[in-house]
């Protein structure tokens, strides 16, 4: 699993122009990526590394804080641009793979109490977020 880390501001995403999810103040964006190899192993490393991350202000986690996570699925961060022009996503995970995957990341936080916003998997989505430093973290578990 791929993930960027942002802290932020404030961040939402809307899908047909309606707000599907939005952190209720100071938080982090997380998009995440799926490939074909994760599984429960990579969930669990990735929910307890965004909850447990010393990334908010005064070097708080979001597990400490009480801060808030909006959790956007993008395949695209398995896209490969090395060769040509137009990018390949034959290591970004279908979506029947990724999208449970997705979901036990969102389970697993709030499991940890943490609360946690979503995007709509596969919908065309618009995010908007306003970045807190900036600090933008790229993780790989």
């Amino acid at each position: 699993m791929r993930a960027v880390v942002q802290r932020v501001v404030s961040a939402s995403v809307r899908v047909d122009g309606e707000v599907v999810g939005a952190l209720e103040g100071p938080g982090l964006l997380v998009l995440v990526g799926v490939t074909h190899d994760d599984g429960p192993a990579q969930v669990a490393q990735l929910a307890r590394k965004v909850a447990e991350l010393r990334l908010l202000r005064g070097e708080r986690s979001v597990a400490e804080s009480g801060a808030g996570v909006l959790v956007v699925s993008q395949f695209t961060l398995y896209g490969d641009a090395r060769r040509g022009r137009r990018p390949t996503w034959s290591a970004a995970a279908p979506g029947p793979v990724a999208e449970p995957l997705v979901e036990a990341v969102v389970a697993d936080l709030r499991g940890r109490g943490i609360p946690v916003a979503t995007g709509r998997f596969g919908a065309d989505m618009a995010v908007e977020s306003v970045n807190d430093g900036p600090v933008t973290l790229l993780l790989e578990v």
